[in-house]
């Protein structure tokens, strides 16, 4: 096919695709000669087997059909004789495939069609790469979106490049979402959707995204002068945080709360009022545990580290206290530590005691008799 300038055109849009948004110009190229060949076998039910190469630098296209040379000719149309293929290239020999240029009337516009279609889904298939591979890297992030749908169900993100799900169950119970606003979320997960669309999952409701949100707003977390050991959530009610520093200059807790709390206070208005819990992770249980059923104070503690199991006592008159409003503080220590905790009043554990003792008692009488 000779120059002109819609080949030129062609090719410097493709140029300038590659400079613009990385998108490779060897990559539709050779996406095109594969779209040209089908279109060619289609729209001249030819069963040829057909090459079809596009020159990158003109956007020339050649079109070959492929010929296998033999000495005794059984189907024309993908066997050349011997001595006609010698009159295309010289030293051809039995068993060799020769390329032998051809071209058809009308395939310039139909070439023109196929290539227009091709670049353009090409280019979408592409772009779509890139911007999953874009956000696949920023799982683990903090993005911020505008909520473009907050029916009952998901609530839809705009995250600029990408939609954004946040399922129900990824949805703090407390909050409303309401089209137009701007919100933050945490990206849990990158996939493609229908036609291969890139959509990001997103929560605001994991426990990862309180524990990044510290790395945000604490500059010792970032910089792994403080880390954070783990987060135990109910999301919207109250979190616990348990944060370690291997430096004995640095005060972890006192760090992450700030001077006058106003570093934990921009997290908690982040999450509209959800309490936020800040402990020290000590690697001894009995220690660790104490500390993540505060506001309680632990009187005493029995540790069975094959178990994983510890016994709590705490004073009567902050039994309450150390349980919590429906378990929560409880059940947050137990999520936070991973341990199993059995929590007991003073008094409580004082009847165990008197039964075990009156037991025993019984049993020294039953021998004696």
């Amino acid at each position: 096919m000779k120059k002109n300038n819609e080949n030129r055109e062609l090719i410097m849009a493709l140029d300038e695709l590659e400079k613009e948004k990385g998108i490779s110009k060897e990559y539709i190229l050779e996406s095109l000669e594969t779209a040209l060949a089908s279109a060619y076998k289609r729209n001249f039910d030819s069963a040829e087997n057909v090459k079809i190469e596009m020159d990158g630098k003109t956007g020339e296209i050649h079109i070959y059909a492929q010929k296998e040379v033999v000495e005794e000719l059984t189907d024309s149309n993908t066997q050349i004789l011997l001595d006609m293929a010698k009159n295309i290239e010289k030293k051809a020999k039995v068993g060799d495939i020769i390329n032998i240029e051809i071209m058809p009337k009308d395939f310039g516009r139909i070439a023109a069609q196929t290539a227009k279609q091709q670049v353009l889904q090409k280019i979408r298939e592409a772009e779509r790469d890139l911007i999953f591979d874009e956000y696949n890297e920023r799982k683990g992030e903090i993005v911020t979106g505008i909520i473009q749908k907050a029916d009952k169900g998901a609530v839809i993100l705009d995250l600029g490049k990408l939609e954004g799900i946040m399922p129900a169950k990824e949805q703090i119970p407390t909050e409303t979402y309401k089209v137009n606003d701007k919100i933050k979320s945490y990206v849990l997960n990158v996939g493609k959707g229908l036609k291969g669309v890139p959509q990001a999952l997103v929560t605001r409701s994991h426990p990862d995204f309180v524990k990044k949100l510290f790395e945000l707003e604490i500059p010792e977390i970032y910089e792994k002068i403080i880390e954070v050991k783990a987060v135990a959530r109910d999301a919207g009610s109250r979190s616990k945080v348990a944060v370690y520093s291997n430096n004995p200059d640095i005060d972890p807790v006192g760090s992450c709360v700030g001077s006058r709390g106003i570093r934990i206070q921009n997290i908690i208005n982040e999450l509209h009022g959800e309490k936020i819990d800040v402990i020290e992770w000590n690697e001894d249980p009995a220690i660790f545990i104490s500390a993540a059923l505060l506001p309680s104070h632990v009187m005493a503690i029995d540790i069975d580290e094959e178990k994983r199991f510890a016994e709590v006592i705490v004073s009567d008159e902050e039994l309450s206290l150390a349980i919590g409003k429906a378990g929560q503080n409880a059940r947050l220590a137990v999520k936070l530590t991973n341990w199993k905790i059995d929590i007991k009043s003073e008094s409580q554990y004082r009847q165990i005691l008197e039964a075990q003792n009156n037991q025993e008692e019984n049993i020294e009488e039953g021998k004696d008799e």
